[in-house]
């Protein structure tokens, strides 16, 4: 790396000191910029799920969709639009009872033979296929 000194700045400073300092000055203006700009009310989201329920959610729904990159933001929009909608722990045992109401014999039967369970799973099931349509992706399988 080279420096070029400048005799008239005060202690001969390097072209990259001098850079950096002004550098530096400009990104605090405008971070701070950022920040009186920004929305003071800026309405958060409905439900704040955990990262991981998220991370999980949309990892299944690329492997059930094909498994391109692409559709990473097409799963994300879907558990934004679920997560609209359901608090986690709505989500947490809706989920459960469509994902396992298939399951059969008498340890299945929890959860699909009880009238909240059939209506758990029926809300679920058309929240997420309202969600798929939404985000651009086909009704889920």
């Amino acid at each position: 790396m080279f420096h070029v000194r400048f005799p008239c700045l005060h202690g001969a400073q390097s072209l990259q000191r001098l850079c950096h300092g002004r550098l530096s000055t400009g990104l605090l203006g405008a971070l701070f910029s950022a920040v009186a700009l920004a929305p003071a009310n800026a309405a958060p989201p409905a439900h704040d799920y955990p990262t991981q329920a998220r991370v999980e959610y949309v990892n299944d729904c690329v492997a059930r969709n094909g498994g391109k990159l692409s559709q990473v933001y097409q799963c994300s929009c879907v558990i934004d639009d679920i997560a609209n909608t359901l608090s986690y722990d709505e989500f947490v045992e809706d989920s459960t009872f469509a994902h396992y109401a298939t399951l059969p014999g008498e340890g299945g039967g929890i959860f699909r033979d009880s009238d909240e369970a059939k209506a758990k799973a029926k809300r679920y099931r058309e929240l997420e296929k309202k969600a798929y349509r939404a985000c651009g992706l086909k009704d889920p399988v």
